[in-house]
């Protein structure tokens, strides 16, 4: 599963994307942020304030409860404002 990041939560992992495969049990994009938290400082400085993360999974925003099987990308972001 690619893993797409921007803005400040691409700063605080320190990477615009990666490929990973999450282990078995890891089903919705909560659960998927709860596993990246647990890989290292900059993801949980990333994650810190989860309520405040967007989600897209395969190019449609997702909520956390969204199922995450045959995602191929799932994209996290900031909350955004317009203009």
């Amino acid at each position: 599963m690619k893993l797409v990041y921007f803005a400040w939560v691409r700063e605080r992992v320190g990477r615009a994307e990666e490929h990973v495969e999450p282990p078995a049990g890891i089903g919705t994009v909560a659960e998927l942020v709860a596993w990246l938290k647990s890989r290292g400082e900059g993801y949980a400085h990333a994650f810190e304030n989860e309520r405040v993360i967007r989600a897209a999974i395969d190019h449609v925003h997702a909520r956390p409860d969204a199922s995450l099987q045959g995602a191929r990308e799932v994209a996290f972001f900031p909350p955004m404002t317009g203009g």
